[in-house]
């Protein structure tokens, strides 16, 4: 009996994992010099998310590519952040984020708007599940600050509910103000 309640315990896990998907916003070979010459190896940003409101960047650097994405993954688990999504699938409120020098805005849109934005940002809001929004990079176009500015922003949205609590007042008490 107790075979069965792991096997199926194992499955579930399984599940979990696999609603997180992964995409590769770039891939470099860096190199460092060293005494003997140059070491080569590969640098990866990736972007996990599960579609539902969690996202993260993450990057890892191996001798492979294969190695590079893999730790990259990890990396990016370990970096979620939670986003508030609407009932169109938008965000509550516009807000921005910096990363590095790049300086991200992002607004909610109607339904059937669509995700307008470029780069690294529409990677990261797609992950994040958001189908109807508009962002804007200003500054750097370095994708790894890009995405991190963007996951900046999307940590820092709030719910209306979120908001009452913070203040200590009733739900009702924010709509009539």
């Amino acid at each position: 009996m107790t075979k069965v309640a792991r096997k199926s315990g194992r499955t579930r896990e399984r599940e979990k994992e696999s609603d997180w998907q992964e995409r590769v916003v770039q891939i470099r070979r860096v190199t460092k010099v060293v005494k003997g010459g140059k070491k080569l190896s590969f640098r990866a940003i990736v972007i996990v998310g599960n579609e539902r409101g969690q996202v993260g960047v993450g990057v890892g650097k191996a001798n492979d590519v294969i190695g590079a994405v893999r730790k990259g993954v990890v990396d990016g688990k370990k970096h979620l952040v939670s986003v508030p999504l609407t009932q169109n699938n938008s965000i509550p409120h516009p807000t921005t984020g910096l990363g590095g020098a790049a300086k991200v805005l992002i607004r909610p849109a109607a339904p059937g708007t669509g995700v307008i934005a470029g780069g690294a940002v529409r990677t990261v809001l797609e992950m994040a599940g958001v189908k109807n929004a508009l962002a804007k990079q200003l500054g750097s176009s370095n994708p790894l600050n890009n995405a991190r500015a963007t996951v900046q922003a999307l940590g820092l949205l709030r719910t209306l509910g979120q908001v009452a609590e913070d203040r200590g007042i009733p739900l009702e008490q924010l709509y009539r103000s």
